[in-house]
């Protein structure tokens, strides 16, 4: 049996006075979830956008001019978490961060090792805002990520950001490179941007008959454009099949509350459903694709008359 324990952080935004500040609140969170058993953290979508704080005041509702701003802050950013990690001996799955690349920027997920190492997931479809206020450009492509358990065991998982979870191919070419859990950090506005994603997140647990973890940005932040509104609840969604939850939830926090919603996730089970459920969404992908013909124009007014 391989059990991992995740932890998904409903992240509340502060005003922080400094870099000092900020290192204590993340390390504050990391010791938390450590220290509750988890091996594996994923932070919210743009969590790192509190570091706007730490730019002159001019920049904080500069859309434009704060992106290169934030460059500066990258290397103690990840520098943080890389130490974070190896002393917790846990995976985390930072607070994603507009990355320079040339004259573009890109929304980037950094994912750490136990060991401090790092590589990362952009987000590969932009939403209006980002495309259109932000200038935000897609990054490169899809991957999975292969985390050793303390088990022995390995376990293998993708990052679908915010809008990427809202759209198929992604999550199954994830789920189709070994990843049997898929971690969505999300940044949403309102009630119906969460519901979106949450819905997407569901949908793709369904479809590759695997776990998804949930975990939102939660922001009253007046300060910042780039931030103001953020609202969500942290949750896992699962297949809706044999010992699995009937409505799909595994587990949630409460909503707009910020903290760490930490829970064991029982791989057998997604497993056996895969394998044996009541339906096997995973097995009948490959029929689905094959029988997607170009949809046939049917005039309803000229048919067969029996």
């Amino acid at each position: 049996m391989t059990v991992v324990r995740v932890a998904a952080a409903a992240y509340g935004v502060d005003f922080l006075p400094d870099w000092a500040a900020y290192g204590a609140k993340i390390g504050g969170w990391v010791a938390e979830a450590a220290d509750a058993g988890a091996e594996l953290l994923v932070f919210p979508e743009y969590a790192a956008l509190e570091l706007v704080a730490l730019l002159p005041a001019a920049l904080h509702h500069d859309m434009l001019g704060m992106r290169p701003a934030l460059q500066d802050l990258l290397p103690g950013f990840l520098g943080l978490h890389a130490r974070l990690a190896r002393q917790h001996g846990v995976c985390i799955v930072a607070g994603s961060f507009p990355v320079q690349n040339g004259n573009s920027f890109t929304n980037r997920a950094h994912v750490f090792a136990p060991d401090g190492s790092h590589t990362w997931q952009d987000k590969l479809l932009m939403t209006r805002f980002e495309a259109e206020e932000w200038q935000i450009s897609p990054g490169e492509g899809v991957r999975v990520f292969a985390l050793d358990l303390r088990g022995g065991e390995t376990l293998r998982f993708g990052v679908a950001i915010c809008y990427d979870s809202e759209f198929p191919d992604l999550a199954r070419r994830m789920a189709e490179g070994g990843a049997e859990l898929l971690l969505v950090p999300s940044f949403t506005g309102n009630r119906a941007g969460f519901t979106r994603v949450r819905v997407g997140s569901m949908a793709r647990a369904l479809e590759g008959q695997c776990y998804a973890v949930h975990a939102p940005l939660i922001a009253d932040a007046p300060w910042s454009y780039a931030l103001e509104d953020a609202v969500g609840r942290a949750a896992i969604y699962a297949p809706a099949d044999n010992g699995l939850p009937e409505d799909g939830i595994v587990a949630e926090g409460g909503w707009n509350t910020p903290g760490w919603l930490i829970h064991d996730l029982d791989l057998a089970l997604t497993r056996h459903v895969r394998a044996d459920g009541h339906v096997l969404n995973w097995r009948d992908r490959t029929a689905a694709g094959e029988r997607a013909t170009t949809a046939e124009a049917m005039n309803l007014g000229v048919g067969v008359v029996l």
